[in-house]
């Protein structure tokens, strides 16, 4: 193949000159493609590119199949967009789900009321074994429908030791969700370890929803979060369980230091903070009160 340049066929014999013609071609939506898609370095390429130029069908071509190419690359785009929108939305919706406004809606479905009934102190899961089985025993099903016991969990520290420890939340009572008549009432009342009802003894009142939704929430089976630690969802909230501390450690109390810098010191306690197992304790240190910041299980009572 020859390497002469064609200039007997009307194209520069150089590549400046090529260049030169290409700018001055007629069809602007063909320079911008061109402008686009092509780095002209070389005498071949530009000597293509101003054959293109030069013939109307081949620019029609070129500059359609342009087209086509944007038209599915929007496409593509949109799709892909979509698909991520669709994706972000579940993901938030799962983020953002609380357990606690659906079990809110469910419990405004069940039927019937919650009443408080009395019981002996530390027989309430007894007592709600014997209302479960009297109902059943004694064909009340359809009037007697549910018994609870609202518990919780709770982060005891005595000794400086932590113990998560369940819980009766509130002793001595028992909720229970009925119809009231005076069988179911008979039900529930003579049963043995119930005391009577709360409220008026044979047309006790019900309670309130916000209160029944208060005492059966502890119900709801929500996943423990430590606190440091945030929901890291997109924008969504996440529900944390957040288990109280209860301490043995009293404001003013005299303890005695067992371990570091302080130990076999004595020290009063200024401030206690359960949510990071610290103490501050005051310690006499030349006839001037130093407060100093303690872990539970560095002090014990005296």
């Amino acid at each position: 193949m020859s390497d002469a340049k064609p200039e007997e066929a009307g194209v520069p014999a150089d590549l400046d000159a090529l260049l030169e013609a290409i700018d001055e071609a007629a069809d602007p939506e063909a320079d911008a493609v061109v402008d686009d898609a092509l780095n002209i370095d070389d005498f071949d390429e530009a000597a293509a590119v101003l054959d293109v130029l030069e013939d109307p069908e081949a620019n029609g071509e070129s500059v359609a199949a342009a087209e086509s190419a944007d038209v599915v690359a929007d496409e593509v785009a949109e799709a892909e967009t979509a698909v991520e929108a669709e994706g972000d939305a579940e993901e938030a919706e799962e983020v953002e789900a609380d357990p606690y406004d659906a079990f809110r809606a469910e419990l405004r479905t069940l039927p019937g009321k919650w009443y408080v009934i009395h019981s002996y102190a530390g027989f309430e899961k007894r007592v709600k074994q014997n209302i479960e089985s009297r109902k059943t025993s004694m064909g009340m099903e359809d009037f007697v429908f549910q018994v609870e016991v609202p518990m919780e969990d709770v982060v005891e520290i005595k000794n400086g030791q932590r113990k998560l420890v369940t819980r009766v939340r509130i002793p001595g009572y028992v909720l229970v969700r009925m119809f009231l008549n005076e069988d179911s009432w008979s039900v529930v009342r003579h049963t043995p370890g119930v005391t009577g009802f709360v409220g008026n003894s044979h047309n006790p009142t019900p309670l309130r929803f916000e209160e029944a939704f208060n005492m059966l929430k502890s119900l709801v089976e929500v996943a423990e979060v430590a606190p440091a630690k945030s929901s890291g969802g997109k924008g969504g909230k996440a529900v944390q369980r957040s288990i109280p501390a209860e301490v043995d450690f009293e404001i003013g109390e005299t303890i005695t230091i067992k371990e570091g810098s302080f130990a076999g010191l004595p020290g009063s306690i200024s401030e206690i903070k359960p949510e990071s197992g610290k103490l501050t304790v005051l310690v006499s240190l030349f006839e001037r009160e130093t407060p100093v910041e303690l872990s539970f299980d560095q002090v014990t009572k005296l």
